[in-house]
């Protein structure tokens, strides 16, 4: 097969699926891995009727036995994965002294630990074309704390650690991993976390003065992805409006 296949986690709606658009409509042969069943099937339907080439996976991102299956299935239909986009990832803001460890271990358990486990799988197939890109989509949250955040901050630093340290021991093999960081952007799961005084302070903070799209990450994501991002390795994007290099913003 000449096309490459990219594996996209989370991509049922959101952010993973501004993701898997724009890789599909640049050629890649897409599979949508989600939970929700419906959601990534009626995805990968939609973009085949477009012309993209594309199919979908159930996959819990938490548990390992399910991504232990999902690329058991992709090795047996296609026999490689040449890029990975680690999108999945839950959220849930509550103050540190109140934070309970279910919700600290299930944070960790999907954003970071599920990264790791799938990073690791799809790396063993990319080795056979010494070629692979690994996309770790982290958090504005893993640079720069904010309140209530104990969990999804903490899990998205250890992503970005994670990337380097992939990056570092992959790239003799022509394997690189990058993570892309968004600061707050109009989704689903920003709709249903973002109150309305985080949604002003954000505004507030933001120098670009609004949220982002999914599609403005996708094209942070797309281009790690292809062939001209083969010499950036080991790096974090921020696709945040401005919002990490920030200061005072009025004089």
């Amino acid at each position: 097969m000449n096309e490459r296949i990219a594996l996209v986690t989370g991509s049922g709606a959101g952010i993973g699926a501004a993701i898997a658009e724009r890789l599909g409509e640049h050629g890649r042969h897409v599979v949508l891995a989600d939970l929700n069943h419906d959601a990534a099937h009626a995805l990968a339907a939609d973009m085949t009727s477009r012309g993209m080439s594309a199919d979908a996976l159930t996959m819990d991102i938490g548990d390992r036995a399910s991504i232990e299956a999902g690329f058991k299935w992709i090795t047996e239909t296609y026999g490689r994965c040449d890029i990975l986009v680690n999108n999945a990832g839950i959220a849930k803001t509550l103050p540190f002294l109140d934070y309970p460890d279910d919700h600290w271990e299930a944070t960790l358990r999907v954003n970071l630990t599920g990264a790791f486990r799938c990073a690791q799988q799809a790396a063993r197939l990319m080795l056979e074309q010494q070629w692979g890109r690994i996309i770790n989509i982290a958090s504005t949250s893993g640079m720069r704390a904010g309140a209530g955040r104990t969990a999804y901050g903490t899990s998205k630093a250890g992503l970005i650690g994670l990337t380097r340290q992939i990056a570092v021991e992959l790239a003799p093999h022509g394997i690189t991993a990058n993570a892309v960081a968004p600061g707050p952007i109009e989704t689903p799961l920003s709709q249903a976390v973002h109150t309305a005084a985080t949604r002003a302070a954000y505004n507030r903070l933001v120098p670009a003065q609004r949220y982002g799209t999914p599609g403005e990450v996708a094209g942070a994501v797309d281009f790690l992805a292809s062939d001209d991002a083969a010499y950036i390795n080991g790096h974090v994007i921020p696709v945040d409006g401005g919002f990490l290099a920030a200061g005072v913003l009025s004089d």
